[in-house]
């Protein structure tokens, strides 16, 4: 049956293996605050508007002093001066049997390079190249539109700074390879808990259990 993963749910499987079994096999959903993602939800929203062209005069009468303070830096980021392709787009690639996508924050072109915007209200990725969020959407980007000319860009908003990482043919061929490994770690229905930070777990209270069996 053909598969398709996201980012988060192989970032999940490659920290903890019973964590995803948990999540994407067996549906358990453990309760979250949903207030911690407000503000990055807030920023997110008046960036696809603003790139779509869409008036934002009213929702930023109501950002509070840190959201306008981060959003005034990320609308002056060059890459809102290129061409908007789309924001909040989801976009797929098939690599072996099964699929790879999610949604992109925003897609822009510059001449003939795509820049894959990734707006982050935290920190970028302390490994960028290889995040499975740029592996998945260089390649879903480099597949549906027919180029190499793509280049992800993870906008750090809390430390003001861009994290570039540019396609080439080296990386094309270990991003699919990579990609490959891990499905094929999960197929083999090994969910072995990783013990590595479990008391920070929203599962840490039922890794123990024999749901399993």
């Amino acid at each position: 049956m053909t598969q398709l993963y996201s980012p988060n749910m192989l970032k999940t499987f490659d920290k903890c293996p019973e964590k995803y079994f948990f999540k994407y096999i067996k549906n358990i959903s453990m309760p979250v605050n949903e207030n911690i993602f407000t503000f990055g939800k807030n920023i997110h929203a008046l960036a696809s508007y603003y790139l779509k062209g869409e008036n934002i005069e009213q929702m930023e009468k109501s950002l509070t002093q840190k959201e306008h303070e981060v959003w005034n830096y990320l609308k002056n980021t060059e890459y809102f001066r290129f061409e908007c392709i789309n924001t909040e787009y989801n976009l797929s690639v098939k690599i072996g049997n099964n699929f790879f996508g999610g949604r992109i924050d925003a897609l822009v072109k510059n001449d003939n390079t795509y820049y894959i915007l990734d707006y982050k209200t935290g920190s970028a990725p302390k490994n960028a190249v290889y995040d499975f969020q740029t592996m998945i959407y260089l390649l879903s980007v480099k597949a549906f539109f027919s180029t190499k000319n793509v280049i992800f860009v993870y906008i750090d908003l809390k430390n003001k700074q861009d994290v570039k990482v540019e396609l080439n043919n080296d990386l094309i061929n270990e991003y699919e390879n990579r990609l490959l490994q891990i499905e094929s770690k999960i197929s083999s229905g090994n969910y072995f808990p990783s013990k590595k930070d479990c008391k920070n777990c929203e599962y840490g209270k039922i890794c123990y259990d024999k749901l399993l069996n």
